[in-house]
């Protein structure tokens, strides 16, 4: 009943495929019927479906499905999944798997299996997998190196179109990556590319020379993932070549590749924003996810103390004005929203490592300006909205509501500017000593931005109410 239950939770007008194929596999149809019949789904589909089976359904499938087949599915799966699914196998059956998928998607879920059972996976794959895996696991996770794959086509760029179109259709057995072809010169470095379809709709006895294109864009493998991927955001093109220090092809980056990369980015640098050490799911472990997020929490507790005991400094201004404390949150709350939108834009800014000193002040000076401007309307809008609530609630006169919704507004205008210079300059900062700017994530920012709030707030009521207008 649970499965029918999360089989329904589909639009109507979505077909339910997981629905299918669940309902297929537990049916009893034999085993070359069941067969041709889930080769008719989209791998996505049958890889969506897995979790919902029993390990006893599952190992049925391991055994009716090629291994070709069986690889593209747990392409299409998280690697802890793939890799449970994997321990699930024959260790015979696993290493042809793993063989016929994608180099980086075979490191992931790799990296996600027991070491013994690893070892014992390669051990048993065939030389050239070997050899891809080796060459991957040389580059640490951050460089761009341990995300390329080895499906490609390389040709010699003295070729003719005859010859290099023969020269494709005998790599395209094995390789399936064939949009765009990569040509080397005589001493096998990287020459250029060429587009499959100018090669297709080119003259037989044509020079390659004119197809290709010698400034197409590479990374070299030991490059950071962070440095890489701005820089091949900027182009659209399906593959892009990796190089090693001697200017040989070693692999690409494929379209996908960078599209789960700045997923991957996205993701960590939101978790960041969170206070959290790194992205978690609805499969990690409850001690997991105290781990990451306790030692930020601990660190705000004790800056939240440091808040606290600024605010006890101005009892004697709150003990002769008890309302100013019920418009406190407002003036946190607003400074705390100008701080992390500060701090959101200057990250995506940073991402960009060719930013330059005068682009970094340029962006404190707009946000600055646009922190001011915000606060003069917010406080504007403030002035006029507590004074006539003031006077409605608590039947103040006019001159005492004024006055005070006068200083709640200037407090929104200093302590909006002033957040939105703070959520600007703590990420350069971090930036500037080497530290990911994500880490001066949302809650730092919003911890400072309420010191500022308080501050600022109690100072001016201390000024202007207390000592200036005696109330």
């Amino acid at each position: 009943m649970e499965n029918q239950d999360e089989n329904t939770c589909k639009a109507p007008d979505q077909p339910n495929y997981e629905g299918e194929i669940l309902s297929l596999i537990r049916s009893n149809s034999s085993p070359t019927v069941l067969k041709e019949k889930l080769e008719d789904y989209h791998e996505n589909d049958i890889a969506d479906a897995l979790p919902k089976l029993q390990p006893n359904e599952r190992k049925k499938i391991y055994r009716m499905l090629s291994p070709e087949l069986l690889a593209e599915i747990l392409e299409y799966a998280e690697d802890s999944e793939a890799a449970l699914y994997l321990s699930e196998m024959d260790i015979q059956r696993a290493s042809s798997v793993v063989s016929e998928m994608d180099s980086d998607d075979a490191i992931s879920v790799l990296r996600s299996t027991p070491k013994e059972r690893r070892a014992d996976i390669i051990d048993l794959m065939d030389s050239e997998s070997k050899r891809d895996i080796a060459l991957m696991s040389s580059y640490d996770k951050d460089e761009i190196g341990s995300r390329m794959e080895t499906n490609y086509i390389v040709i010699r760029e003295n070729l003719t179109v005859k010859e290099a179109m023969s020269e494709l259709v005998r790599q395209a057995g094995e390789n399936d990556n064939i949009s765009t072809i990569f040509t080397i010169d005589k001493d096998s470095e990287f020459y250029g590319a060429i587009d499959l379809k100018d090669l297709i709709t080119a003259r037989q006895d044509k020079s390659l020379d004119d197809l290709i294109v010698t400034s197409f864009p590479y990374v070299y493998g030991h490059e950071e993932i962070d440095d890489c991927i701005d820089r091949l955001k900027d182009y659209s093109e399906d593959s892009i070549p990796v190089l090693d220090n001697d200017n040989k092809i070693l692999g690409v980056i494929t379209s996908q590749n960078l599209t789960q990369l700045v997923d991957e980015e996205l993701g960590e640098d939101y978790a960041k924003l969170g206070g959290l050490s790194a992205e978690e799911d609805l499969q990690e472990p409850i001690k997991l996810s105290i781990k990451k997020r306790f030692p930020w929490l601990i660190l705000l507790l004790f800056l939240g103390m440091i808040v606290s005991s600024v605010v006890s400094m101005y009892e004697s201004v709150v003990a002769k004005l008890t309302i100013i404390m019920a418009f406190q949150s407002m003036i946190l709350d607003m400074s705390g929203n100008v701080g992390t939108q500060s701090l959101a834009v200057t990250i995506r800014v940073l991402m960009d490592r060719c930013i330059t000193g005068k682009m970094k002040l340029k962006l404190v000076r707009k946000e600055m300006t646009t922190g001011l401007a915000n606060g003069f309307l917010t406080g504007c809008v403030a002035v006029v909205g507590v004074c006539i609530y003031i006077m409605v609630s608590h039947h103040m006169p006019f001159v005492s509501s004024i006055a005070i919704s006068i200083c709640i507004g200037l407090s929104l205008l200093l302590a909006m500017m002033i957040s939105s210079l703070v959520g600007t300059v703590i990420p350069m900062f971090f930036d500037k000593i080497g530290v990911d700017p994500a880490v001066a994530s949302g809650p730092l920012i919003t911890t400072v931005t309420d010191l500022v709030g308080v501050v600022t707030y109690y100072s001016l009521a201390w000024v202007m109410l207390v000592n200036f207008l005696g109330m």
